[in-house]
């Protein structure tokens, strides 16, 4: 299957899961099993270290081969999230990042009144040996944490899977929706976010504002103030333009 590289549209539904640069077909089969489970439709690949399709993969899926067929492969985190308007991550820990952490059954039910508002929504699932990295992290509206025992934490692949789509069963049976979404000002997309928070890097970076060695973190723990914020599309116009004219100040001063 080729990957894909575009953003495609994400509709109302189930949350897209997301592996991101699983390492055996194996585990991808069997969280392609849980997943049909509890009737999550979407998976999504993010660079998977033995190549795809996999025959491993099919072997361990267990019936569960329609997933698999369908599945999308993508060359970053970054592209697969892109077309998403709300997206959480799977951690064990808080990772030092200012991110909202939450229990699974709240972040299902999150989710679940999003998709039904039209939102397209997704859930990071991090490399089998060391997880999300925070840079994957950084696109993230809120980390997902299982109440494990703290002395062995570790879950593989397909248990997080189960325990996301056993909560989001939960959550989605009988939901009443709570609010309309508004389409005159729907949220920014992650691509839309992802381009906002490049363009402010870029720029703060040009005016010297990040000190030496600390522009990783001061970076991530910025993108996080905008995921709080919630913003939608014409937020994120605004923001742009602000910068722009911020930064066509500075260069004509500099004239």
């Amino acid at each position: 299957m080729a990957a894909v590289n575009s953003v495609t549209d994400s509709g109302a539904g189930c949350p897209a899961i997301i592996l991101v640069e699983p390492q055996l077909g194996e585990n991808i089969g069997m969280a392609a099993r849980a997943m049909a489970n509890f009737g999550l439709s979407e998976l999504r690949l993010v660079a998977p270290r033995d190549g795809w399709p996999n025959p491993a993969a099919v072997a361990a899926a267990a019936g569960a081969t329609a997933l698999l067929d369908k599945a999308k492969v993508y060359p970053s985190t970054a592209a697969a999230v892109a077309d998403l308007h709300c997206v959480l991550a799977t951690s064990a820990r808080s990772r030092g990042q200012m991110k909202r952490v939450l229990a699974p059954d709240a972040a299902m039910a999150d989710l679940a009144l999003r998709s039904r508002a039209g939102q397209g929504t997704g859930i990071l699932f991090g490399r089998e040996r060391t997880g999300l990295e925070n840079d994957d992290i950084s696109l993230c509206d809120a980390l997902v944490t299982f109440p494990v025992d703290p002395a062995f934490a570790s879950l593989n692949l397909a248990q997080a899977v189960l325990l996301v789509g056993y909560e989001w069963t939960r959550a989605s049976r009988g939901l009443a929706l709570p609010f309309e979404a508004n389409p005159a000002t729907p949220p920014a997309s992650r691509a839309s976010l992802i381009g906002l928070f490049e363009h402010l890097e870029a720029e703060l970076e040009a005016a010297a504002f990040y000190p030496p060695d600390k522009k990783p973190v001061m970076a991530r723990n910025m993108r996080d103030m905008f995921h709080r914020m919630g913003p939608t599309e014409q937020d994120v116009r605004t923001w742009r333009g602000a910068i722009r004219a911020l930064a066509e100040l500075r260069r004509t001063r500099k004239a």
